[in-house]
C-alpha cells in the first residue's frame, strides 16, 4: 500500500475548502441513513425475546432469542449482494441517487414489519415474512454505510475529515439509542403483556416517519464535488465493478481483515449485549436496558471529539489503542459485568464502548483514503459488507450459542479477543492518511512500512 496525494509535497496538498452549509447537510443526510440502519437493530436487540415469541412461537426463551438473532443474521446474506450492486451503480450514476434508494429500502423494510401477522395468526408464514423483509433491509443497507461514509469523505474538508465523518457514527449510536429507547418506553408503559400482544409493533412502525425525514434531507443534496469532477472531465470508470475486482481486490481484502474487529465489536455490544445481561448474566427488570442506554449515551458525547482528535494526531493512533485494548481487556472487563454488581457492570460496558469508540469514530475518514473517486463506493460497500456479512450479522448468534453449549460467559470476550488478533496486521499496514486529500488517490495495491504519525 502506498500513500497518495495530490501534488507538491507527497501527501500533504490540501482540497480546495467546500461550502460549509452543503458540509453540513450532507452530514446530516449521511447520518440519518445510518440511524435508520441501526435504530433497526436497536429495536431487534433490546426485544429479541419478544419479537422471537411473536414470530417463532417457541416452548424455550432461548429459542426464541436464537431465533430473533438468527433473524438478523438472514439479513446480512444479502448485504453483500447489495454492496456488489449499489456500491458500482454509485461510481456510475452518483452517490446522492443510490442513498436516496436505500433510505426508502431500509426504513420501508423495518417499518413492514410492524404490520406482519403473528405466528398464532398465520403459522410458520410469520417468520417467512419477516425474513423477506430482513432481506430487504440487508440488501438495501449493503448499498448504504459505504455510500454514506463516501459522501461524506468527499464533501469533507480534509483537515476536518475526521470530525465530520465521526457524525455518521455519531447517527449509529443516535439510531441504536432511538430503537432501544422506543423499546424501554414501550415496555415501561405498556408492560411486557401487552409488548407481546401488541405493543411490539409500535418500535417498528416509527422507522416510516423516520425514513421520510431521511428521503427528504437527501433529495434536497447535491453530488459530492468529487464525483461532480469526475463527471465534467468525463473520468468515471466505464466499468466500476470490475475495476474493482481487478485492480483493487488486495485493498478490499485489507479492508475486510480490518473490519473484523470493528463489526463483531460492533454487533456483539450493541446487539447482543442486552440478552446476554439478561439471560446468561441473570440481571432483571429494565437494568440492563438503562445501563446500556448510558453507556451509549457516554459514547455519542465523546465520538465526535475523537474525530477530531483524530484529525489532528492520526487515525493509527486510535486504531492501535483499539486494537491493543481488545486484546487485553475483554476478560477483564467481562468479569466486572459477571459480578452482579450495578457499578462494575458499568465499568465494564464502559471499557468495551470506550474501545468500539476509539473505532467508530475513525473509520469513516480512514477507509474512504484506501480507494481512488472513480471506484471509491463500490470497493468500500464490496469490502465492508463481505465482512459484515461473514462475521457481524453472525456474531450474536455464535455468542448466544457457544454460551449456551459451553456455559462459559467469558465467551463473548474470547470472540473479541480473537477478532482483535487478526485484525491487528491490517491495522499495522494501514497508510496513516489524515489530512490528505481524497483526490488523484490511485490505490493501495501493495503493502508498505507505515507512515510515521
Amino acid at each position: 500500500m502506498t500513500d497518495q496525494a495530490t501534488s507538491g509535497t507527497p501527501g500533504k496538498t490540501t482540497s480546495p475548502e467546500p461550502d460549509q452549509r452543503a458540509v453540513r447537510r450532507a452530514v446530516a443526510a449521511s447520518a440519518m441513513g445510518n440511524c435508520i440502519e441501526w435504530y433497526d437493530f436497536g429495536v431487534f436487540g433490546f426485544m429479541p425475546a419478544v419479537v422471537g415469541a411473536v414470530f417463532f412461537n417457541a416452548d424455550d426463551p432461548t429459542k426464541n432469542v436464537l431465533g430473533t438473532f438468527a433473524v438478523l443474521a438472514v439479513a446480512f446474506v444479502a448485504r453483500p449482494f447489495g454492496g456488489f450492486i449499489f456500491g458500482p451503480l454509485g461510481d456510475r450514476i452518483g452517490r446522492q441517487k443510490v442513498l436516496a434508494t436505500t433510505i426508502i429500502l431500509m426504513s420501508g423494510s423495518t417499518f413492514v414489519i410492524g404490520l406482519f401477522p403473528s405466528y398464532s395468526a398465520v403459522g410458520w408464514l410469520a417468520p417467512v415474512l419477516v425474513v423477506l423483509a430482513r432481506l430487504v433491509q440487508g440488501f438495501s443497507a449493503g448499498g448504504e454505510y459505504g455510500g454514506a461514509a463516501t459522501f461524506i469523505a468527499e464533501y469533507a474538508p480534509d483537515k476536518k475529515r475526521g470530525f465530520l465523518g465521526s457524525w455518521l457514527e455519531f447517527g449509529t449510536l443516535t439510531g441504536f439509542f432511538l430503537g432501544a429507547g422506543a423499546v424501554t418506553l414501550c415496555t415501561v408503559a405498556f408492560g411486557d403483556a401487552a409488548m407481546q400482544s401488541w405493543g411490539w409493533r409500535i418500535p417498528f412502525l416509527i422507522a416510516g416517519p423516520l425514513g421520510l425525514v431521511g428521503l427528504y434531507l437527501r433529495l434536497k443534496l447535491e453530488d459530492t464535488p468529487l464525483f461532480q469532477e469526475l463527471e465534467k472531465k468525463d473520468a468515471k470508470a466505464k466499468s466500476p465493478l470490475k475495476k474493482v475486482l481487478t485492480e483493487h481486490w488486495q485493498a478490499i481484502l485489507h479492508l475486510i481483515g480490518y473490519v473484523i474487529l470493528l463489526n463483531i465489536a460492533d454487533y456483539v455490544l450493541l446487539t447482543y449485549m442486552e440478552s446476554y445481561l439478561s439471560d446468561t448474566l441473570g440481571f432483571t427488570g429494565n437494568t440492563p436496558l438503562f445501563i446500556i442506554m448510558g453507556v451509549i449515551i457516554g459514547m455519542m458525547v465523546i465520538i465526535t471529539p475523537i474525530g477530531a482528535l483524530s484529525d489532528r494526531i492520526g487515525r493509527k493512533p486510535m486504531l492501535y489503542t483499539a486494537c491493543i485494548g481488545y486484546i487485553i481487556l475483554p476478560v477483564p472487563a467481562f468479569k466486572l459485568m459477571g459480578t452482579g454488581n450495578v457499578g462494575l457492570l458499568t465499568v465494564g460496558l464502559a471499557i468495551t464502548g470506550f474501545l468500539l469508540t476509539l473505532m467508530l469514530a475513525t473509520i469513516p475518514s480512514t477507509l474512504p483514503a484506501m480507494f481512488p473517486t472513480e471506484v471509491r463506493y463500490g470497493a468500500f460497500a464490496i469490502g465492508y459488507n463481505l465482512s459484515t456479512s461473514l462475521f457481524a450479522g453472525t456474531a450474536p448468534y455464535i455468542v448466544t450459542a457457544l454460551v449456551e453449549g459451553t456455559g462459559n460467559q467469558l465467551i463473548p470476550a474470547y470472540y473479541l479477543m480473537g477478532a482483535a488478533i487478526i485484525a491487528a496486521v491490517p491495522i499495522f499496514l494501514l497508510p496513516e492518511t489524515a489530512g490528505r486529500s481524497l483526490r488523484n488517490i490511485k490505490g493501495h495495491t501493495k503493502p508498505a512500512v507505515p507512515s510515521p504519525v
